[in-house]
């Protein structure tokens, strides 16, 4: 790392994967976001978001089809997960969004993350498989009371949540699951009137990333304690111009030799409604760089995107000017980034270092 190359990786456009169907309803307001894992089988799949028409979410999953050590399209096998609970499910609204995939040895399972979008909103929600095909859901996430935030993390939305592959030591020493997260602050989305009410400790109200974390101990003890989440941190808020609005986390972080590389994205322009597909917004894809012992420390970050909006397909679409990394896959010894492009396509770039 130095200060020139903070950190010392860059993104490629490779191309398009996914794009929607025709005809198929399910797709009728985009592909996107996709989750990712190999299959018992040893092929590799993408869990996308698949969008019908009022913003029904569903998980779908597609096996990638790689030519010459690139992936250049999919193959599509089914739906994998639909808001059919009913939690999942408001009046007007309902669905099971932006899935983020971590395979975690100590479990010897896939663990989803995703949102939830239900009564009163979007919601973490989490979800088991061994095979990327059969999900066992565990339910909404609980944060567990904290005294020194003076708040309750539950009364908030929360959004691009995923877990590290491994495990890590916890603020109070035990081994533990770790977890990104990143909260709503603006309570006024579910009670009108009550406004922006963030944690003890916190000057800055724009949306930021945080850590949490999961004993091993109790999830040992029962696999659906991995919905209680604790010890909460705040780990990056906004700080370059890319990242004005706000900032969230992407795909799972990657081991890298310095510590954790966490592809994120920066947020820029007007948001509408955290109900609304936004059209005055600008998502960009950056990156930190955590110490690999204390996931919630950040030790490098980029002043500048490594991938911003320019292409037609990422400037065009359900929500123009998006580039929304949710995926890193290593295909012969190579890692690709699948991303979300303007909400409607599925697009692939490779990550490489710089020095």
């Amino acid at each position: 790392m130095t200060p020139d190359s903070p950190v010392p990786y860059r993104l490629t456009r490779v191309g398009v994967v996914m794009t929607p169907e025709p005809g198929n309803i399910q797709e009728a307001e985009g592909v996107l976001n996709p989750a990712s894992g190999r299959g018992p089988d040893g092929e590799l799949y993408l869990l996308p978001r698949l969008v019908a028409e009022g913003n029904v979410s569903r998980v779908g999953i597609a096996r990638v089809v790689v030519e010459d050590g690139v992936p250049v399209a999919v193959e599509r096998e089914g739906v994998v997960l639909q808001p059919d609970r009913g939690w999942e499910r408001g009046a007007d609204n309902a669905g099971t969004e932006d899935p983020r995939t971590t395979w975690i040895d100590a479990l010897g399972l896939h663990v989803m993350t995703y949102v939830a979008y239900g009564p009163l909103g979007p919601r973490t929600a989490v979800a088991v498989s061994e095979d990327l095909r059969d999900w066992r859901r565990l339910g909404p996430v609980l944060f567990r009371y904290q005294d020194d935030l003076d708040m309750d993390l539950n009364l908030f939305h929360n959004k691009d949540t995923v877990f590290f592959p491994e495990t890590v030591t916890a603020p109070d020493g035990s081994e533990a699951f770790a977890v990104l997260h990143r909260p709503m602050w603006d309570l006024g989305e579910t009670k009108p009137g009550q406004g922006v009410r963030v944690p003890a400790g916190v000057s800055d109200e724009r949306q930021s990333i945080w850590i949490s974390y999961v004993p091993v101990a109790s999830v040992r003890e029962d696999l659906a304690n991995l919905t209680l989440w604790e010890q909460h941190r705040f780990v990056a808020g906004p700080e370059f111009p890319f990242e004005a609005v706000k900032i969230g986390g992407g795909p799972p972080p990657l081991r890298i030799p310095e510590g954790w590389l966490v592809l994120h994205h920066g947020v820029t322009g007007v948001i509408d409604s955290a109900f609304s597909q936004q059209q005055k917004v600008n998502y960009a894809a950056g990156a930190l760089i955590l110490d690999a012992d204390d996931p919630s420390r950040v030790i490098a970050r980029t002043p500048e995107p490594l991938l911003a909006p320019e292409t037609d397909d990422e400037r065009s679409g359900i929500v123009p000017n998006v580039v929304f990394p949710t995926a890193i896959e290593e295909i012969d010894g190579r890692h690709f980034v699948f991303y979300g492009m303007a909400d409607s396509k599925i697009g692939v770039a490779l990550l490489e270092r710089t020095d």
